[in-house]
């Protein structure tokens, strides 16, 4: 296991990827895969801030951009939308990113588990919707080895028997989640069911987001209400409720080996300058519990 950030964390704070990468002193980076097929570029330029993966040709000029900088991705992120009037094409976008991910030998992509609509239907029939794209982009990307990780993202997402029903009814070792350490703490769920939900599926552990709060003691055990003052008690990493230590060890001992992934959600309270402070301090927790 070793530390990364998410693309989105490190530009809230520095001005080009490989800026807080190196001031931070990790190498690898979550970016996230745009509609267009690009990406933030590491270093950018005016002329060049991204790069597309629409191509192999510009998949290859992605590589060497990779390679100048010293820079390892360690998973692709989409914004999926299942729900979406237009299924067909969320689903060829995702086996595009597949594809991509491929051809630069990145391990996972981070799928997305909100959907357009879910509050409109049942459980059930979120299953079958998210489970039908899932097994589409499975046997269309056969002969890729990217696994494929739902994270416990939004409302929906963060009920456990959701993830379940998806993966049983999917059944592949290509697809299981991206686990999000404060996300089930921000549903609502208690502080010790948090650690048994994150137990129940550290098996399926492809990626993971790394985040914290800090709610007051009489609410920590309590059922909230879903992103209950959120904005007010999300914290850095050592200064939340939820020990990261156990689940390091948690997904360790399930036999997890790729990266933990930082996406602390605070640095909106911080100046600029604090925000780089806060992420300093951030990488060298993650590097004590890893």
């Amino acid at each position: 296991m070793y530390p990364s950030i998410r693309d989105a964390i490190v530009l809230q704070a520095f001005p080009s990827i490989k800026e807080g990468l190196d001031a931070l002193k990790i190498n690898a980076v979550e970016l996230e895969i745009f509609r267009d097929n690009s990406v933030y570029a590491i270093s950018p330029t005016k002329e060049r801030p991204k790069y597309t993966l629409a191509n192999p040709q510009a998949i290859d000029d992605f590589k060497g951009h990779l390679r100048a900088n010293g820079i390892q991705v360690s998973a692709l992120l989409m914004h999926n939308n299942f729900g979406s009037k237009d299924f067909d094409a969320e689903v060829d976008w995702t086996i595009a990113a597949v594809r991509a991910a491929s051809a630069l030998q990145v391990p996972v992509i981070r799928i997305d588990a909100i959907m357009h609509g879910e509050h409109e239907v049942t459980v059930e029939e979120n299953v079958t919707v998210f489970a039908d794209a899932m097994a589409r982009v499975i046997d269309a990307t056969s002969d890729c080895k990217v696994d494929l990780g739902i994270e416990n993202h939004g409302s929906i997402g963060n009920r456990p028997e959701f993830l379940d029903k998806v993966l049983t009814k999917v059944r592949s070792s290509r697809l299981g989640v991206t686990i999000d350490t404060g996300n089930f703490y921000w549903w609502g769920h208690p502080l010790s069911k948090v650690y048994e939900i994150i137990e129940h599926f550290a098996p399926y552990s492809k990626h993971t987001h790394v985040k914290n709060i800090a709610y007051p003691a009489a609410k920590r055990e309590t059922p909230r209400e879903i992103g209950w003052e959120y904005g007010k008690y999300v914290s850095p990493l050592a200064e939340g409720d939820i020990d990261l230590r156990r689940i390091v060890k948690t997904l360790r001992s399930s036999g997890y080996k790729r990266d933990f992934c930082l996406e602390d959600e605070s640095l909106g309270k911080y100046s600029k300058d604090e925000q780089k402070a806060v992420l300093k301090r951030d990488v060298e927790f993650l590097k004590q519990i890893l």
